[in-house]
């Protein structure tokens, strides 16, 4: 055992010789796509482009806070929970037409009218598979979405960050990753080349989109909660960014691929080799904090380390002042940003409010009640046609023509209403 121990490091070294020598090629910085170059992106007439945008967050990957719920908090539990109420086709018809109505054309025309430059778009990796995911099931419709999606952006000259917020197996281990509470994605093989093999099928559809800034890999790797094994999964996550990467630049050379740390994408010290592509750069997390240059100085020491650009890929959920405080220190700070979220059905977190429907509140309740037998599920289940007319009223609000602009919050992101 002493020997494996005494050997580990060397192991390591040949594996970072090896992508120095195979995986960091160059990539082709032609007219075409935005690149990396030192700590900052350009555009293709060699310009600095410095990223302002929002997330479509809860587009594509529905969360439970959302909704006003607590203990239903990812796509999995939401869904059992409206199928409960209103039964399995009615759900599935309703997350088909969410799927349809929460983001739309005006939207993203909207989003470019403020000012912005990119959105990120969060999505469920099972878009990319043949299992059950809203409303869908056999012939999933990822690349039919996200085509609509960037062609809508493309028109607008927005560019867009493709955010894979659910991994197979699960890369949080927590609500957000609509995962069993363990980020098994780091431990199970086969989970982990279905993940890369996702991504290179994506890379391989948008190869030559130039709509495309590039490609986030994972959203929040690895929560905080997992102790003992926090070592492990740590050790595992650059191997993991290495192998994927490799399998992308095998079918697209051109897109910046974007790195989260580990804990939150905020703990970058698990990096052994962060330049190991010609193409990369890396987006730190970062909610709840102060808002002056101490909140952000781990990331900035990163920065000064590897000589890569960074982006604040999620920030938000908090004040206008707080928000335009903080904006304002990214900027005086080279980091680039996308906000979070667009819209949801809170008034004041986001650039667009959802009105809350009449009778959700009998939803919301209807989650925290004792749902752990079928007897239960009978006694607490509230009036179904009430229900549905809450849920078919929420597909209604949702339509940019009934959002409620959030002037505050948009100003405070140095945009324009």
């Amino acid at each position: 055992m002493k020997i494996i121990s005494f050997l580990k490091p060397f192991v390591l070294l040949v594996m970072l010789i090896f992508s120095h020598l195979f995986l960091g090629q160059k990539i082709n910085k032609n007219t075409k796509f935005l690149y990396v170059d030192g700590q900052n992106i350009y555009t293709p007439n060699h310009q600095k482009f410095f990223i302002q945008g929002t997330n479509l967050g809860n587009w594509l990957n529905p969360e439970g806070y959302m909704f006003f719920f607590e203990g239903t908090s990812s796509y999995r539990l939401i869904n059992d929970a409206f199928a409960e109420m209103v039964g399995p086709r009615f759900t599935n018809e309703f997350w088909r037409n969410f799927q349809k109505n929460y983001i739309t054309k005006d939207d993203i025309l909207y989003i470019k009218s403020t000012g912005m430059n990119t959105v990120r778009i969060p999505f469920h990796y099972k878009m990319f598979t043949n299992e059950d995911f809203m409303g869908v099931s056999d012939d999933q419709n990822g690349f039919k979405v996200l085509d609509e999606v960037i062609s809508w952006c493309k028109e607008a000259g927005l560019y867009v960050i493709l955010d894979m917020h659910v991994a197979p197996g699960g890369q949080t281990g927590d609500n957000i990753d609509d995962s069993y509470g363990y980020p098994w994605l780091l431990l199970e093989k086969e989970d982990q080349k279905q993940f890369i093999e996702i991504w290179q099928r994506i890379a391989k559809h948008y190869s030559k989109e130039t709509a495309i800034l590039g490609y986030d890999l994972l959203n929040e790797p690895i929560a905080h909660y997992f102790d003992k094994d926090l070592p492990l999964l740590n050790s595992k996550l650059e191997l993991l960014y290495i192998e994927c990467t490799a399998a992308i630049r095998k079918a697209d050379k051109n897109h910046i691929i974007l790195l989260g740390g580990a804990q939150w994408n905020g703990n970058f010290k698990v990096f052994n080799n962060p330049k190991f592509d010609d193409n990369i750069m890396y987006t730190p997390h970062r909610y709840w904090s102060g808002t002056d240059k101490n909140a952000i100085q781990d990331f900035i020491d990163f920065r000064e380390k590897v000589n890569l650009p960074l982006m604040m890929g999620e920030t938000g959920e908090n004040t206008d002042e707080w928000v335009e405080q903080f904006r304002k220190t990214l900027e005086e700070n080279n980091i680039g940003w996308t906000f979070w979220p667009y819209k949801k059905m809170v008034p004041k977190s986001g650039m667009m409010y959802i009105p809350k429907p009449e009778n959700w509140d009998l939803i919301v309740d209807y989650t925290k009640k004792d749902r752990s037998n079928f007897s239960k599920v009978r006694e607490a289940r509230p009036n179904q046609a009430l229900v549905r007319k809450a849920m078919l009223d929420l597909l209604e609000n949702m339509k940019f023509k009934n959002n409620k602009k959030i002037e505050g919050y948009t100003k405070a992101l140095g945009m324009k209403p």
